[in-house]
Parts: C-alpha cells; sequence; structure tokens
C-alpha cells in the first residue's frame, strides 16, 4: 500500500472515530503529498523517498514549534503539537539511534582517511548521502564535529 492510500485510510478511520489530533496530523501530510504531487515536474504519484522527505519535514516543524511553544510558556500548544508529531513519526521509517550512526561515521572517516576539524566539509556530504532519512542532519552534525574535534 503506497504512503498515500495508507495516509487516506488511516484518515478515514480518524474521522470515524473523532480523533482530532489524528485529523489534524494526517490533513497536514495528505495536503504536502497532494503539493508535492502538483507542483511543477511532479508525477502523478508521490514515490518512497519523496514521501519521507516531507515526512521528515513535517516533523522538524512539529519539533520547532514544540520548542518554541514550550519557550514561550504555551504547553497546551506544544501538547498539540507534540500529538502531531507522535502521528507523523508512525509513518517515517525506523530512525538509526545515536551509537549506529557514530559508527557509520566513524567508517566513512577511516575508509577516506578523513582527519582533523578543517576536513569536515568533506565529510558531511558522504555522511548525509549514507545515512539520509536514516537519521536527523543535526545528530550527524555533532557527531561528525566531536569525531573530527
Amino acid at each position: 500500500m503506497s504512503l498515500t492510500n495508507e495516509i487516506n485510510e488511516d484518515l478515514k478511520n480518524a474521522m470515524r472515530s473523532k480523533d482530532e489530533a489524528a485529523l489534524r496530523a494526517l490533513r497536514s501530510i495528505k495536503s504536502a503529498l497532494l503539493l508535492a504531487k502538483t507542483e511543477k515536474g511532479g508525477n502523478d504519484e508521490v514515490d518512497e523517498e519523496t514521501g519521507v522527505k516531507i515526512l521528515q519535514k513535517l516533523a522538524k516543524q512539529r519539533k520547532e514549534s514544540i520548542d518554541i511553544y514550550k519557550n514561550q510558556n504555551r504547553p497546551e500548544l506544544a501538547e498539540t503539537e507534540i500529538q502531531e508529531l507522535a502521528i507523523i513519526e508512525k509513518y517515517l521509517p525506523k530512525q538509526m539511534d545515536e551509537a549506529q550512526v557514530r559508527s557509520v561515521i566513524e567508517s566513512i572517516i577511516k575508509a577516506n582517511g578523513i582527519q582533523g576539524s578543517a576536513q569536515i566539509g568533506k565529510l558531511m556530504p558522504l555522511a548525509m548521502k549514507e545515512l539520509q532519512g536514516k537519521t536527523d542532519g543535526k545528530l550527524i552534525s555533532t557527531i561528525a564535529k566531536e569525531l573530527l574535534g
């Protein structure tokens, strides 16, 4: 079942069960997928890779909103964003943990003979290509800086 079909089915189920948080999250996912599908040069169907990128973007937006709402002492708004984030993350592939990311970056460093913090510009594109969709870019950057430190 494609991501779009899965979202549509879950949207119907959320409507039936009157789950407001799920409805908000699923509608935003559906909207983003439709925009990607109809944008200039877009295909008739959103492929898996594009779908994951869209979901990651939506999850990142929710995380940023949560931080902003918490800093502004708005826990009720932060809670709605947390609920939506949980729904969005159900459709994302399983993310790698920090230890797995660290071992992948270490192997890239060894394989390419990268040394010193001056070569982080050489490491980051290789690491992002290898780990794209599997973890957050911030985590990759943090670990890379730490290892090349």
